[in-house]
């Protein structure tokens, strides 16, 4: 295909040209090659991925966030993403910049509701690093007690304990090694919390652990849910088939959550929860 001139590119996405040279000096995308005369030409991919961007920048988030999901949230991406497929995919999810601490406490409630109130859930999570795992190990423990659980951290292996969560290894370079989800999908209840950790700026670097910031979403939406649990079936058959396999037919068998929230009342609880981490 012939290259597309920045006026092209510009009518294509919407972006203005002046947008498309900042961000090309910012954040080093889209990456133009030069003609022997030295014009800037663009790709049809180089289209697609501010298409992307753009409608991830329409939800709420900040240009490294959105060029992260565009990346890797599409089909086919070897660098997949719960946070990012589920964006891509047009899920009603209303990004929130919160802090660690925030998202323990969500997590914590997410699971404990789980354990009060769902039977035989299914129950994703993903933790970045092996230790912020085991932290919390007896709380997984025994969620998988009651229905099945898979976890993903910096494993060294697969490992299928009896009666615990399977422990999936993921990459630091992968997407979802900068990622933290906490994916409930049982009959009767459906809740997950899905989020991605900002660069840290120098000015942030000695910020304490709890003070890191993520852009996170939550819902109780059980298509979304549903979603989110099988975008983690596909990241589990990266390293062993045989184990996703059951997990999509135990999915495909199960009815979504019967329980709906309103809209208001989670548009009030993203509300009240930006508030507190003010």
């Amino acid at each position: 295909m012939k290259g597309l001139a920045i006026k092209d590119v510009a009518e294509k996405t919407g972006l203005a040209a002046g947008t498309i040279r900042m961000w090309e000096q910012r954040y080093g995308f889209p990456e133009p090659r030069r003609t022997p005369s030295g014009y800037r030409v663009y790709s049809a991919e180089d289209v697609d991925l501010l298409r992307r961007v753009a409608a991830f920048r329409e939800r709420g988030l900040s240009v490294p966030a959105s060029l992260e999901r565009a990346r890797s949230g599409h089909a086919g991406s070897d660098r997949p993403s719960i946070y990012g497929a589920l964006l891509s995919q047009g899920a009603p999810l209303t990004p929130h910049k919160l802090r660690k601490r925030t998202l323990l406490a969500i997590s914590r409630a997410i699971e404990d509701e789980t354990l009060a109130r769902a039977a035989e859930p299914f129950v994703a999570g993903a933790f970045q690093h092996e230790h912020n795992y085991r932290a919390v190990e007896h709380r997984y423990r025994r969620l998988a007690a009651n229905g099945t659980a898979v976890v993903f951290a910096d494993f060294e292996h697969v490992a299928k304990p009896p009666h615990a969560p399977a422990e999936v290894p993921i990459s630091a370079d992968d997407a979802i090694g900068n990622e933290w989800a906490v994916v409930v999908d049982a009959p009767g209840y459906a809740a997950c919390l899905l989020a991605w950790e900002q660069p840290r700026s120098e000015a942030d670097s000695d910020l304490p652990d709890f003070e890191r910031r993520f852009e996170a979403a939550w819902t109780m939406d059980p298509e979304v849910v549903r979603q989110a649990a099988m975008v983690s079936c596909a990241l589990v058959r990266r390293v062993d088939p045989e184990l996703a396999s059951g997990y999509e037919e135990q999915l495909s068998d199960r009815p979504l959550a019967m329980e709906t929230p309103a809209p208001g009342l989670t548009a009030l609880t993203n509300r009240m929860l930006a508030y507190l981490d003010a």
